[in-house]
């Protein structure tokens, strides 16, 4: 009786486990996310309901360069991510300089808008109910650019001294992811407080 060798064709390659950043920045988004959710409930659930001035229609201009700077900024820093996989680190470091003089000149629109609504129109956090969740959302926005504004910034200077390469890649993208998440949240911001609640 003879037998009949059987051979099995693995098709499909092995299964990896994911990336542990790429993990534990998906899990801080999300932890991130609601908390920004829950500020953008209150402002939006506020609107219209401040018993004194100003009002978002009285002082608020849309911030249309700001917008362009930190969005197009995600451009760059995926430029720079792609960059990093290919092992050019200099075009790599001048992609992630990009991304920070975007990231300044949004904050300087940002600091501009604030001193212009505090000191021209006399709104603070304890002004009415329009002041508290507008500094509230806003300022919570803005600190996560700073946040990954130091981020970047420690990156670049890594680059600058040559002391990252291709096999940082993955670390960079974990950091690109967060960027990438805070310009989406300004999306939600924009939508929400410059033109919704205008």
């Amino acid at each position: 009786m003879s037998t009949i060798p059987v051979t099995r064709e693995v098709s499909e390659a092995p299964w990896t486990l994911p990336s542990r950043g790429i993990v534990g920045m998906a899990c801080l988004i999300l932890a991130e996310s609601a908390i920004f959710i829950i500020f953008v409930v209150a402002y939006v659930y506020y609107i219209g309901k401040s018993l004194s001035g100003p009002t978002p229609k009285q002082v608020l201009e849309l911030p249309i360069v700001a917008t362009i700077c930190l969005l197009s900024s995600s451009i760059t820093a995926h430029a720079a991510v792609s960059s990093l996989r290919k092992d050019r680190v200099s075009a790599c470091t001048a992609w992630l300089g990009a991304t920070i003089f975007l990231a300044l000149v949004f904050l300087f629109y940002t600091a501009k808008e604030w001193y212009e609504l505090i000191y021209h129109y006399g709104l603070t956090i304890r002004t009415n109910l329009f002041g508290t969740t507008f500094y509230s959302l806003v300022g919570l926005h803005a600190t996560h650019v700073v946040v990954g504004l130091i981020m970047l910034t420690v990156a670049l200077i890594a680059g600058l001294r040559k002391a990252m390469n291709e096999h940082h890649a993955e670390k960079l993208e974990v950091l690109s992811l967060y960027w990438h998440f805070v310009d989406a949240v300004w999306v939600v911001v924009f939508t929400v407080v410059y033109v919704l609640g205008r």
